[in-house]
């Protein structure tokens, strides 16, 4: 008898021993279940809009579908932009921009009215998956705290109202510095002051299985930084063990600063007992050009950085204390803003420009098909229009100089000869060069007066060459002439004239002495 009885009770044994453990899994399966419903992880983009020619919502919309994205984050919501997104199967955050929050706070009828119109009007056609309800507002505006959360809850009820609230979700961005002590992560946590607001927001998202939005810049980590946070943590490279960050109190090593900032979110939430609320990096990106205080703002970093994140988070690689959870992130962002305000670098976190020409190519072969720009078997440099000959002829002297590319094939009686300006001599010799430099980052700009295309200039010049199709060096035929380096060019003729504004504000928070202790410890 004494020994049935010891049987019957094995069971509850088993089951208070590893009633914690059981409760930890179920709430990690619980957000693992929540990134396999929703086809996570994913890489997204940012659409800003201070554009001079920003292009026409179909045209847009075309050019997202060309380029195979399938999730944006948009700053408003456009209804035009909404409208042309219809069918598209792009999946779409739309904003309430932070000036309409007090509104909507305040009047339930005003969060009905904005849901009706810029939600229940275009859903499901168009694919609305969150409302962002502003953007930073804890510490870009913190007169309007206090209304966030009634914000929230009013659009909440209002999609509860139209029977949409388990389709659509309603988050709000955050910048990185609410959390302080980010590193090591296990021991980070969230700035107290912010308590009012963000503990009744965890447990709004864990009610409603939203997630926490994080913008996360480990640029600014680094610039803040310098000297303690090696640039190769932040921009993805391959470490040495030396060279990896390790939490003392997880002993989990860390080989790239995001990882260890979205660790931080979680360890943050962790120490208010939220721990079923997935962390989505709202922005994330690094700059390709700035002024003389922003060195490594280059063409060369920002390839780096985004190349190597679409492929951490497409590997679902997860964080050191969440493998298993891979966080989806929004790149920073589509395209430059050229309208937007110094620094110099505020108007070039783009992937494209304006004309939806790339910046620069991204290098993620192999890691799925998200932006087609990374065409590098099927790229090409040329000349930008609207070049004054004068420029154009001494970048063609240097490429044909110096640059020891071939102009071979632009001398008199060649094939590529005609149309004879210098245009046209220019963009083979700049396509010449950046064969020659395998296509790396930064070596199609001449002082820019170069830019990437994915048209082949062959194309383009086939129908009016005398002597023959001319074929470009990164045509994929190939030319089978010897490469000639040929100091001077012959050309004789000129060229052919056939959200909110402001500057964004540094994300890092406090890392340079936490980073340095961990660097040094571990060097130790």
């Amino acid at each position: 008898m004494a020994l049935l009885i010891i049987i019957r009770l094995l069971p509850l044994f088993f089951f208070f021993s590893a009633a914690l453990p059981a409760a930890a899994a179920a709430e990690v399966n619980k957000k693992v279940q929540q990134q396999e419903a929703k086809d996570e992880p994913y890489v997204g983009v940012n659409i800003g809009t201070d554009i001079s020619n920003f292009l026409p919502p179909s045209q847009l919309v075309s050019f997202l579908q060309q380029q195979k994205v399938t999730h944006i984050r948009l700053y408003d919501a456009d209804p035009d932009i909404l409208k042309a997104l219809s069918k598209s199967k792009i999946r779409v955050i739309i904003s309430v921009p932070n000036n309409q929050i007090l509104g909507i706070g305040s009047s339930n009828t005003t969060a009905a009215n904005w849901i009706n119109r810029n939600v229940a009007a275009f859903y499901p056609n168009t694919l609305i998956t969150h409302v962002a309800v502003g953007d930073e507002v804890l510490t870009t505006v913190p007169s309007l705290s206090s209304m966030l959360m009634p914000a929230i809850e009013a659009l909440y009820g209002a999609l509860v109202a139209s029977n949409l609230h388990t389709q659509i979700k309603v988050s709000t961005p955050h910048a990185s510095n609410i959390i302080l002590d980010p590193f090591p992560p296990s021991q980070a946590y969230f700035n107290e002051t912010l308590a009012p607001v963000i503990l009744p927001l965890l447990q709004f998202l864990s009610r409603t299985g939203s997630p926490l939005m994080m913008n996360m810049y480990p640029y600014y980590v680094f610039m803040q930084n310098k000297g303690v946070v090696p640039l190769d943590n932040s921009l993805f490279k391959p470490l040495t063990p030396s060279k990896e960050m390790v939490d003392p109190n997880t002993l989990l090593h860390y080989t790239n600063v995001l990882d260890a900032m979205i660790d931080s979110a979680y360890s943050s939430m962790k120490n208010l007992n939220v721990s079923d609320v997935l962390v989505v990096v709202s922005e994330t990106g690094w700059p390709s050009k700035g002024d003389s205080k922003e060195p490594y703002a280059t063409v060369d970093n920002a390839d780096t950085y985004n190349s190597n994140l679409i492929k951490h988070v497409l590997d679902r690689s997860g964080t050191p204390f969440h493998p298993e959870l891979t966080s989806s992130v929004y790149i920073y962002e589509l395209f430059n803003e050229d309208l937007r305000s110094s620094p110099v670098s505020e108007a070039h976190w783009g992937l494209f420009y304006g004309n939806s020409t790339p910046v620069y190519l991204l290098h993620v072969s192999g890691s799925g098909e998200f932006l087609a720009n990374d065409t590098t078997n099927q790229t090409f440099c040329v000349a930008m229009d609207g070049v004054d000959g004068k420029t154009l002829q001494t970048a063609l002297d240097w490429a044909c100089g110096p640059g020891r590319a071939n102009c071979s094939e632009i001398q008199p009686g060649e094939t590529c000869y005609s149309p004879n300006n210098v245009k046209n001599h220019a963009s083979y010799a700049f396509d010449s060069y950046y064969e020659k430099q395998a296509r790396a980052a930064g070596s199609c700009d001449f002082k820019g007066v170069a830019i990437i295309t994915t048209t082949d200039p062959r194309c383009l010049y086939t129908l009016i060459v005398s002597h023959g199709a001319c074929v470009f060096p990164g045509s994929k035929i190939i030319s089978n002439r010897t490469d000639t380096v040929v100091n001077s060019t012959n050309a004789t003729s000129g060229v052919d004239t056939s959200r909110f504004i402001g500057t964004r504000p540094f994300k890092g928070g406090f890392w340079g002495l936490v980073f340095g202790i961990m660097l040094y410890l571990n060097i130790l």
